[in-house]
């Protein structure tokens, strides 16, 4: 017998993903769909602030021009300082005596400006710039008053006080009391290494310390009293006894 062939259909699984989604979206309000869209941005980079430099770093690059060890950080800031000195004024830096004010100058150092006095050294042939806000802890002064110099004078007069201690130690404190800037400090070095006329009685090394201190209260002398600094020096050698009256 014969089969009757049946003709097997195959049906296709119906559209039913497509068209929910579609009626899904389509109910979606449309408020929704733009705050979805507006949340979704780019991450803003962050934005770096800007640095400032610190009062510190200026502090030490201004070391560096006046050489000396460092100091407190003053609160204020370093652009503004309180100016003592004008140009051509007389002054006295403990670490090489009277020298004179050419002018202050303006610097930038570490991104702050910072004002210096430009002070120059005839005698030495040197020019030292030190920042104005540290020329009070630095020693930097006016020229002593007419009473401090007198004091100088009669301490030059005085006796001699020599320690019984090792020349050594004493050349350090001579040479301590030379760099203080102190008139009457140095005029104790002075009265202390004075000897009579005959200079072999000195040592090279006294004698060294002796010239130094002369020469520094010397040219404060000829600074003040407005005479040449081998005037000063004769007139502190003839309160020394060093020479005749």
């Amino acid at each position: 017998m014969a089969t009757a062939a049946k003709t097997v259909k195959t049906k296709t699984a119906p559209k039913t993903a497509s068209k929910t989604t579609a009626k899904t979206a389509a109910k979606v309000p449309a408020k929704v769909v733009a705050t979805k869209a507006a949340a979704v941005k780019k991450p803003v980079a962050a934005v770096k602030p800007v640095e400032k430099t610190p009062v510190k770093t200026a502090v030490k690059a201004a070391e560096k021009i006046s050489g000396k060890a460092p100091i407190k950080v003053p609160s204020a800031v370093v652009g503004n300082d309180n100016v003592d000195f004008s140009a051509g004024d007389y002054v006295v830096y403990p670490a090489h005596g009277v020298g004179q004010i050419d002018g202050i100058e303006t610097t930038v150092i570490g991104g702050m400006k910072v004002s210096l006095y430009a002070i120059t050294f005839e005698k030495d042939r040197m020019r030292l710039k030190i920042p104005v806000f540290k020329a009070k802890t630095s020693g930097l002064r006016k020229l002593s008053s007419a009473n401090r110099l007198k004091d100088a004078m009669k301490t030059l007069q005085g006796r001699a006080r020599i320690r019984r201690t090792m020349w050594s130690r004493r050349a350090q404190e001579y040479e301590l009391k030379i760099n203080s800037g102190d008139p009457v400090a140095i005029a104790e070095v002075l009265r202390d290494l004075k000897r009579s006329n005959d200079d072999t009685e000195q040592s090279y090394s006294e004698r060294q310390i002796y010239q130094s201190a002369l020469q520094r209260l010397a040219r404060e002398l000829a600074a003040v009293q407005s005479i040449t600094e081998t005037q000063a020096a004769e007139k502190l050698e003839v309160m020394l006894g060093k020479v005749a009256a």
